[in-house]
């Protein structure tokens, strides 16, 4: 089922399988949001956990027992109960079940929450340890936005542009993307641009840390843009289907990385999983900002 939120600005459908964005639209009807095409890339904006990315074999280990997991982990899979809703605002849940234990041996709850605030909406995950140990997770988006946002101009009309001068890094990955450590200083334009191009994607995602924490996309021919705020994430990934002319540029946020190559990792030593403690709850927040 989907469910729809507006104000004076923006358009927002969301639906409860994976509580994944559907649509983003200005009032004058433009679309932001990928829609999605077999040819490229089915999904539209999916919300990732409670892993991120590739798991060597699928697998992994926690409380002593190996488990099995799909790429960015099940969240996109289940159907979410839309808790509360408003006019501009709506909250998803998922409680941890007999079909999450099969792939994660946690007792939790999951809340993924959609607020607009004039022509910004606002992502908030919330997660509770409901168990009696430690939990360790990931937790990221995964949107794609059309380009061009523009009829007139073409993909390569387009630039993701950081908000300040910087030189990040970018996360080393073997050739079927798992992490080989070999982590590289990337160049940008002037300091602050990626000038986009399809054969950018043809090694699969450009993965960066040590980043600023806005990033803009845009044409300096146009006036139409995206941008996406994530300041409490150490990572931010730029994708689209790997060597292929698809038309959208995925932006997202990660709070982990990937499993070593040829490493079934075990979660409670995987250094950059958020560990939470009985009883406790993690927040994070990201925005998206839509400019005409």
């Amino acid at each position: 089922m989907n469910y729809t939120i507006k104000n004076q600005y923006l358009s927002v459908e969301i639906s409860d399988a994976g509580a994944e964005l559907q649509s983003v639209k200005s009032t004058d009807g433009t679309e932001y949001l990928w829609q999605g095409e077999s040819a490229y890339w089915e999904d539209r904006a999916p919300n990732l956990f409670p892993y991120i990315a590739r798991l060597t074999d699928g697998k992994y280990t926690a409380k002593g027992r190996q488990y099995e997991m799909k790429i960015h982990g099940f969240i996109k899979y289940m159907t979410l109960q839309a808790e509360t809703q408003t006019q501009d605002s709506i909250t998803f849940r998922l409680d941890s079940n007999e079909e999450t234990k099969k792939q994660y041996p946690y007792d939790f709850t999951y809340w993924q929450t959609y607020q607009l605030r004039d022509n910004i909406l606002i992502t908030t995950t919330r997660v509770e340890n409901r168990g009696a140990c430690r939990m360790y997770f990931a937790v990221g988006g995964h949107p794609g936005f059309c380009v061009p946002l523009e009829k007139e101009l073409s993909f390569e009309d387009y630039y993701l542009e950081f908000d300040l001068v910087s030189h990040p890094y970018r996360v080393g990955f073997t050739d079927t993307c798992f992490l080989n450590g070999q982590d590289k200083e990337y160049c940008l334009e002037q300091g602050s641009k990626i000038l986009l191009r399809h054969d950018l994607f043809d090694e699969d995602a450009v993965v960066l840390k040590h980043m600023p924490h806005q990033v803009r996309l845009a044409s300096g021919k146009g006036t139409r843009s995206v941008t996406v705020r994530y300041p409490d994430f150490p990572y931010i990934g730029f994708w689209h289907k790997p060597k292929s002319e698809a038309p959208y540029v995925c932006i997202e946020p990660w709070s982990a990385l990937p499993s070593r190559d040829g490493i079934v990792e075990e979660l409670s030593c995987q250094s950059d999983l958020t560990g939470l403690d009985a009883g406790e709850n993690y927040e994070i927040t990201w925005t998206i900002e839509i400019g005409q």
